[in-house]
């Protein structure tokens, strides 16, 4: 099986380039620097992106095409010019795939577009699953709205097209989780904000595991929520995260403080809402890790 990424040296690319080449997939990463990319056995790198790139003159063949490019949404505060950057760069990166594909004398079999949970609304109390027909109002929400129209694209090209709408992502050195350890191993972790709010979460290796998944069953399309099917409070993720590290969740930090601190990102951690994986929980997915007491011990064991 061949198949090509858009964002392979990524948080996300990087794991699941690692589940397919494991898998025996030859794997394309479209990228923009071929600087210091080293081929390997099942590894391939092609330019895209840049003036004079025609990277479907070497993805002949290609039966799957993943698409996870964007900005990251964690790296700084959102002024006007980084949420059109977060924007733009998600849009670019999505027409450019559809023209890849179109341009292909063999169509591939299927496109896995990245995609967020960020789309519904933030609840303390309703659960949300793909058939969900409600939608947020935020920028979060505005973003993966434009983001799914563009991706779609390729369903109307008869291309079988799954949007997959990732959770709070969980890894030991990128992320979220990082950032929200790091109080703790300082000794000054606590609630943040009320500590009520949802957090839906997911452990990398099974957003890697459950992109392969959906990409070989042919079932599976349209919206996929990737979160474990256990979400949690936002207090009692970071209970967790103490017990794991063995440090005190004691400081409470106010929501007035966070947003003065991150202007509105502050909602990505005071906002959330209960999402479940139903289409792949019903397509019999199995997670590694259901329960985020055993993601964390898993990411933080060299730690213990």
């Amino acid at each position: 099986m061949k198949a090509v990424i858009a964002g392979g040296t990524g948080f996300v690319g990087k794991e699941l380039t690692s589940e397919l080449v494991r898998h025996r997939y030859d794997v394309y990463i479209l990228t923009r620097n071929m600087e210091n990319k080293k081929e390997e056995d099942h590894l391939h790198y092609v330019k895209w992106l840049t003036p004079g790139a025609k990277p479907e003159a070497e993805l002949a063949g290609v039966d799957i095409f993943i698409n996870l490019a964007g900005e990251s949404i964690n790296s700084g505060r959102w002024t006007e010019e980084r949420k059109k950057r977060i924007l733009d760069s998600r849009v670019t990166a999505t027409r450019e795939i559809i023209r890849i594909m179109n341009a292909l004398e063999q169509k591939p079999k299927v496109l896995i577009n990245a995609s967020a949970i960020g789309i519904y609304p933030t609840s303390e109390a309703e659960t949300f699953i793909e058939s969900s027909r409600v939608a947020g109002s935020g920028f979060l929400s505005h973003v993966v709205n434009v983001w799914e129209e563009e991706a779609i694209q390729a369903d109307k090209a008869g291309i079988r097209t799954a949007l997959a709408r990732f959770g709070v992502i969980l890894g030991e050195k990128d992320g979220a989780l990082p950032r929200m350890a790091m109080p703790y191993k300082f000794g000054a972790g606590g609630k943040i904000g009320s500590g009520r709010q949802w957090m839906s979460w997911v452990h990398v290796k099974d957003v890697a595991r459950a992109i392969r998944f959906a990409a070989e069953n042919d079932s599976i399309e349209g919206p996929v929520n990737v979160t474990a099917p256990a979400p949690v409070r936002m207090n009692d993720l970071g209970k967790t995260l103490a017990k794991v590290l063995r440090r005190p969740h004691w400081l409470f930090v106010p929501e007035p403080v966070l947003k003065l601190a991150l202007g509105e990102m502050s909602t990505v951690v005071l906002d959330g809402q209960k999402v479940l994986p139903d289409k792949l929980l019903k397509n019999e997915f199995q997670f590694q890790f259901p329960l985020v007491r055993g993601a964390i011990e898993d990411l933080y064991s060299s730690q213990k």
